[in-house]
């Protein structure tokens, strides 16, 4: 009977070891998972560090821009009413006096209700500028968030003079010396199209660049008819595969004219071909505060 009981009580112990091993080994695996989840998430947190480093420098941009006009009204508006109480007093010595003709009078009362109405004017193009700026400061931050965790070298979104620049590098674009749209770009065009078709009110520019090296052969003459090809190949892709109104695009090349780098070094010559959307400014809302009381007309097809 015990030589029964010995076998058995092996066999217990083993069993025990099995589901024990089972266990471990499970929990080997929980931890894998978690570790890689624990690593993927460490890794968003530093994209989103960065985002919010390049949020905070853009907003610092902004606000040392708008203190800067600011001053530049507050000077304005000082002299304003300056000219209007010395204007004032002038006015009411001369009636004083009885030396002021009627016709003198309402001369000096003109003039007294131009300066009221360039008080008006500048707070309206105070106002102006407040919400363009927001305005590309949204467009920027709506920009971002749609094109996601994509390279700066491939696609940068900046305002530089109060104007939107998107930049996308070419090798993300085209193949060398080729103006045909790749397809692995469809993603990201379809993101920006997507962002500026929420904007309807908004034109803008589509400009190819390219480095200072020569084409050789084919049908292309130059980098002239290289960067153009290019920008026309955009703006067609935008139209016919998302949808963009062609009366709010301009395509245009600028060959190796406009380069951000030296073309001296490789990588120089790779930040100069690009094709860069230029969010054109509503010109017709300043023309309406430079001239007030008439109403800026778009030419046809505006």
């Amino acid at each position: 009977m015990k030589k029964l009981m010995m076998p058995v009580a092996g066999l217990v112990v083993l069993l025990s070891s099995c589901v024990s091993s089972k266990k471990f080994q499970q929990a080997q695996d929980d931890y894998t998972v978690l570790n890689n989840k624990y690593t993927q998430l460490q890794e968003d947190l530093k994209n989103c560090e960065k985002d919010l480093v390049k949020a905070s420098n853009f907003l610092q941009t902004s606000e040392n821009n708008n203190a800067n006009l600011k001053e530049q009204l507050k000077n304005f508006k000082d002299q304003a009413s300056n000219l209007q109480s010395t204007n004032t007093q002038v006015l009411g010595r001369l009636e004083d006096l009885s030396v002021l003709s009627s016709k003198q009078a309402e001369s000096v009362q003109q003039s007294l209700a131009k300066l009221a109405e360039r008080d008006i004017y500048i707070k309206d193009l105070q106002g102006a500028m407040a919400r363009k700026d927001s305005l590309n400061m949204a467009l920027v931050m709506n920009l971002k968030g749609s094109l996601g965790p994509i390279a700066d070298d491939d696609i940068n979104v900046e305002v530089d003079k109060g104007v939107v620049y998107i930049n996308i590098s070419d090798k993300l674009l085209f193949t060398t010396g080729s103006y045909d749209v790749n397809p692995k770009a469809m993603n990201v065009l379809e993101k920006v199209a997507t962002v500026l078709k929420n904007q309807p009110n908004i034109e803008f520019m589509v400009e190819g660049h390219t480095d200072n090296v020569p084409i050789k052969g084919g049908a292309l003459r130059d980098n002239w008819d290289l960067s153009v090809l290019r920008a026309t190949s955009v703006v067609r892709t935008l139209q016919t595969k998302f949808g963009i109104d062609p009366k709010r695009m301009t395509a245009g090349g600028r060959a190796e004219y406009v380069p951000v780098m030296s073309n001296s070094s490789a990588s120089g010559k790779a930040a100069n071909r690009r094709t860069r959307i230029v969010v054109l400014p509503e010109l017709d809302q300043f023309f309406q505060l430079l001239n007030p009381g008439t109403t800026a007309e778009k030419p046809a097809g505006k």
